[in-house]
């Protein structure tokens, strides 16, 4: 269930729609780290979460702020925001510029275990990246790449679903669950949350 790295790079345009459209077709589609010693982390991406305008639950819904200043601007960039004092949650920007909206990545099947991942850890491979902050964690990944666009000449990049991937959902072979979104408070009817049908590696059924 790997995506093919020679798949092309999602570009600004393909991330400027409406973010239910882009949150669905983020499934099967290729995170990569590029990280400063020249090694490069990689993972398909599995579940995503979708935050736009008019919704409550949405960090922009009560206007513009500081934090949520990079969820008004153009699409195609990094939102990366903290939960819990300790938590750093990945997002792409998405939609026309001055509407709030972004996909938050939720988990990820990486194609190879980091270096400095724990023994423990490895017991379980599939679930290192079951999280938006495990998935932070493992690709370390945090505050000082937010609001930089997702290029191969940045630290972040997102790649389109192989052609073997994408025959896959053709086919039905693989499917898409579509629900309602995780541990909130508001907008907790919206069922704007997918993720990759019998997948070990989603956060949570």
């Amino acid at each position: 269930m790997n995506c093919n790295s020679t798949a092309p790079h999602i570009h600004q345009q393909w991330c400027d729609r409406p973010v239910e459209i882009v949150a669905p077709e983020l499934i099967g589609c290729t995170l990569v780290r590029q990280l400063a010693n020249g090694d490069q982390l990689r993972g398909m991406i599995v579940e995503t979460e979708a935050y736009g305008p008019d919704d409550p639950a949405c960090h922009g819904y009560r206007g513009r702020t500081p934090r949520t200043e990079v969820m008004f601007g153009p699409a195609g960039v990094a939102y990366v925001y903290l939960i819990y004092g300790m938590y750093h949650c990945f997002n792409v920007v998405t939609d026309q510029e001055n509407i709030a909206s972004a996909v938050l990545i939720r988990a990820l099947e990486l194609e190879a275990l980091p270096q400095w991942v724990p023994d423990k850890k490895r017991k379980q491979p599939h679930r290192i990246a079951a999280g938006p902050g495990k998935l932070c964690q493992v690709l370390q990944i945090d505050r000082t790449l937010s609001d930089r666009p997702l290029i191969p000449s940045e630290a972040l990049w997102l790649e389109h679903r192989s052609p073997t991937t994408q025959q896959k959902f053709a086919d039905n072979s693989w499917r898409l669950c579509q629900t309602t979104r995780v541990g909130l408070s508001k907008g907790v009817d919206t069922p704007w949350r997918w993720y990759l049908e019998g997948s070990s590696c989603i956060s949570k059924p």
